[in-house]
């Protein structure tokens, strides 16, 4: 059976963040679970590729049509979700779907900030992944690799990246809408990451009065901190220094809260309800939900921030025109090239028929060179055969079929023989 180009999971539209964190795979947790998809489904899903980040958790398959429909049961169980609790956030595209959206989420054109440039980063590490799995194939390799290269001429030939409010922007607005000038706050990030990095660029150029950084790794704490001139923090230290910072922006790997509800608490009391702005980046949350119930706690999720940085993209909105169209072209280039590789085997097979008659004729030819009849008659014999045998075929269906049938053989007639004097390159 031939394999489709599969896609199913969920993002920022069709999931909040509560549903989403229960089904997110951090970067440890992406090579067994492309093996328990493997062994579950057997041959049936040859290939696979899983991308998770805060915003959205897809798999991309080389599988057969009929495991679409078992998949999202998988997804539930292996997160240990229930299915019903699930499936009304999944969205699943097949064969030239599939590929669009793969181009459209490289391309920034289905992120929560329009035009982003973060996913494809993270794509190519989804994509590394899998190879280091070995869960990639020439299907699914192919793909990615098309992606990466349509995700670069859209930036390059659209203003789909112009003007972008990203989500670390976003982050700074909403702290001076609670605080005003920042300029006599004091910032804490936890975890060092990617996402932290920019958001302690964006809080940095607004000048606060404190910068401090804490992670579970003190060295990278350091490194990040270093840049910014920012004080580091133990993380097991945190009960200690909470009530010190304004604003606490967070985004680590942790698949449980660092930030409970009764350390924050204990935060706001010392602080004698001054308020507080705390950014929850973390998919899963970092923090727990209940915290944004306290009096003068401003809790944000990237959910929130999400519906902040819509506003900035009323401006990139003419680009999608021009993205799409250079997406759909692209789309039906893969296609034609996913159907050339699924004619492959009739080619060979009918490359290893042609073969074996030549192979019989010359053979034949030799044995009557060898017994001493004249090259030039032997000659025009081989000739002679190769050419009846080639046309057999063809003419054969031809005097066998009728009406529409052989209207359609002989059109094809003139694309399948050779013109005389023809020259094969």
């Amino acid at each position: 059976m031939s394999l489709d180009v599969l896609t199913f999971g969920l993002n920022h539209v069709s999931a909040p963040v509560a549903v989403r964190e229960r089904v997110s795979f951090p970067l440890e947790l992406v090579k067994p679970a492309l093996a328990a998809l493997r062994t579950a489904f057997g041959a049936s899903v040859r290939e696979a590729a899983i991308l998770s980040t805060c915003n959205r958790t897809e798999i991309y398959c080389a599988a057969e049509p009929a495991v679409g429909e078992q998949l999202p049961a998988w997804l539930a169980e292996f997160n240990r979700v229930e299915a019903g609790e699930l499936v009304p956030h999944l969205y699943q595209y097949q064969r030239n779907d599939a590929v669009r959206h793969a181009f459209r989420v490289a391309s920034g054109l289905d992120s929560m900030v329009l035009g982003e440039p973060q996913i494809l980063g993270q794509m190519k590490s989804a994509v590394r992944a899998a190879e280091q799995a070995g869960a990639l194939g020439t299907l699914l390799h192919q793909l990615f690799q098309r992606t990466f290269s349509v995700a670069k001429e859209v930036r390059s030939q659209t203003a789909i990246g112009a003007h972008s409010v990203s989500m670390a922007a976003a982050a700074v607005r909403l702290a001076e809408r609670v605080l005003g000038d920042l300029s006599q706050s004091r910032v804490l990030f936890i975890g060092a990451g990617e996402m932290v990095q920019l958001c302690a660029t964006h809080f940095a150029a607004a000048r606060p009065l404190q910068l401090a950084v804490a992670n579970r790794t003190l060295e990278r704490a350091e490194q990040l901190a270093g840049q910014f001139d920012a004080r580091t923090l133990k993380l097991s230290s945190l009960p200690e220094h909470l009530a010190e910072f304004d604003v606490v922006v967070s985004c680590t790997a942790s698949s449980l809260p660092i930030l409970g509800l009764g350390l924050v608490e204990r935060a706001a009391r010392i602080r004698r309800h001054r308020p507080m702005v705390m950014v929850d980046l973390a998919v899963p949350r970092d923090m727990e939900p209940e915290i944004g119930r306290l009096a003068d706690i401003y809790l944000y999720t990237v959910d929130d921030l999400g519906r902040l940085v819509q506003s900035g993209n009323d401006a990139r909105r003419a680009a999608v025109v021009q993205a799409e169209a250079i997406i759909e072209a692209r789309v039906q280039h893969f296609m034609h090239w996913l159907s050339n590789r699924e004619i492959v085997p009739a080619i060979v097979h009918y490359q290893h028929n042609a073969e074996a008659l030549r192979q019989a004729e010359l053979e034949r030819a030799r044995r009557l060179l060898a017994r001493g009849d004249d090259p030039e008659a032997v000659l025009e014999y081989l000739a002679h055969s190769l050419t009846n045998k080639h046309l057999h075929g063809p003419l054969a269906a031809l005097n066998r079929s009728e009406g529409v049938e052989r209207n359609q053989l002989l059109s094809l007639l003139p694309r399948l023989l050779p013109e005389p004097g023809a020259r094969r390159h």
